[in-house]
Formats: C-alpha cells, structure tokens, sequence
C-alpha cells in the first residue's frame, strides 16, 4: 500500500512515524518553508502543478490513498487534494487538529479572513502581536499601528511601515510568551485559528494580560470529506483500507 501524506505539519510527521514501517508513506511538502523538519519515510518537496498534476502523480506512483495533512489554512491545496482523489478515484481523508475555543476571561474577535483582522484592529490598541505567519502581510500594509510579526523565514513586502520582525519556531513555552507581551508592551494579539499545543501558549498569555485577541477562523474541509482529528486516528483510517 503506498499512501501520500499531504504534510508540512506536526501532525502530519507524527502520522508518517506511525505509518512507515507497515506501508509505504511519501509525505509532500509545499517547499515554502526554507528548513522542514522532515517526517519518516519518503518525501517530495514542492508543488504537484494543480489538480491535474496531482491527479497525474497519484496515478503514476500508484498511490492507494491521499491524507491531507496540510495547515488547517492551506484552502487551496486541500481543494486540489479534494478534487484530485475524486478524479482518481482514491479515498482521501483530512487530519485537522481541533481548533481553539475560548475560555472564561478570553476576550475574542473573531473574523473570517485577514482582511477582517485588520479593519478589527480599529481602536484596540498600537501595538499588535501579529502571529498569522509570513503570508498574507499585505491585508496590514496600510495599518497604522506598530506590529511584531512572528515568523518562521523572513517575510516579504508589502507588510505595514512600522513592524519588527521575529524569526522563530515553536513550541513557544508560556512563561516566553508572557515576557514577549511584557517586553514588547504589546496591546493586542492577531492569530489564526491554527490549533494544537505548539502555539497556543500566547493565548493564555494574552488572557492573563487581559489583552483583546482577533482569531481568523479557519476555512472549512472540502465538503464530503472524512475528517480525523488526530494522527492515531488516521493511521487507524490507513489500516482499515
């Protein structure tokens, strides 16, 4: 059996230890981050050339079942994979994470894009703790406030005029975020609903600081998809085929 694991997360790397030593596993990853951490098994890095070069790939590596294990906000390639399987007529499940809910004395703003985050920023505060990731920086260009933009690679203009930024990779520990609120006197924290332990930390911290909080909601799976909430999961999914 050869599965193709649609990675680039925790939980997809986690699914690829699972499932290497029982079956064949090829993770893909999108190529756009300059040093991954690479899962067990075999791996390709960078794109398949939309739905059609999927399509074609799974065919000719005679791939029996598709995981799209990608970032809960990778829309696009999650409706390639979608799309491809169906072509292909191979089963595809999605692994997500369970996404952040909040909690007694979260002071949420939730809003359906970054465009919304932005325009939310509107009388919250000047200084912003801007954690969507290197992507998508243009929806803030025009933004007056002063960000600190935490990345894992440096990201590209267009991006607001007064911004500093932060190269890291999690897990950030709590005790760390709760002194980068501090020492950067920040006002209010801009994240996507991305899940999981790794980065949830500068959540509490925020609580803690009772500083207001803008949460992109995550798009939804592609209709008609199965969906596991975790790598365990999914390997049970894999086996039972």
């Amino acid at each position: 059996m050869h599965i193709l694991i649609l990675g680039g997360t925790a939980e997809a790397r986690a699914l690829a230890d699972l499932l290497h030593t029982d079956v064949r596993v090829t993770s893909s990853l999108a190529g756009r981050v300059a040093a991954p951490r690479l899962p067990a098994g075999e791996v390709r890095i960078g794109g398949f050339g939309g739905v059609d070069g999927l399509v074609e790939w799974i065919g000719g590596h005679a791939v029996d079942a598709v995981i799209d294990a990608t970032h809960p906000f990778a829309e696009r390639i999650s409706f390639n994979a979608a799309r491809a399987a169906a072509t292909a007529h191979v089963p595809l499940l999605a692994l997500r994470r369970p996404g952040w809910v909040p909690v007694e004395g979260d002071d949420w703003r939730e809003v359906p894009s970054l465009e919304e985050a932005a325009r939310a920023l509107t009388g919250l505060g000047d200084r912003v703790f801007l954690t969507t990731g290197r992507m998508g920086l243009a929806a803030f260009a025009d933004r007056p406030e002063w960000f600190l933009v935490r990345s894992v690679d440096a990201p590209e203009a267009p991006m607001p005029a007064r911004v500093e930024i932060l190269l890291d990779r999690g897990p950030f520990a709590l005790d760390g975020e709760r002194e980068l609120l501090r020492r950067h006197r920040i006002d209010v924290l801009v994240t996507k609903d991305s899940g999981g332990a790794a980065t949830a930390p500068k959540l509490r911290a925020a609580r803690e600081a009772g500083l207001p909080v803008v949460v992109v909601r995550r798009p939804p799976v592609p209709e008609g998809v199965p969906v596991a909430t975790g790598p365990e999961e999914a390997a049970a999914w894999v086996r039972e085929r």
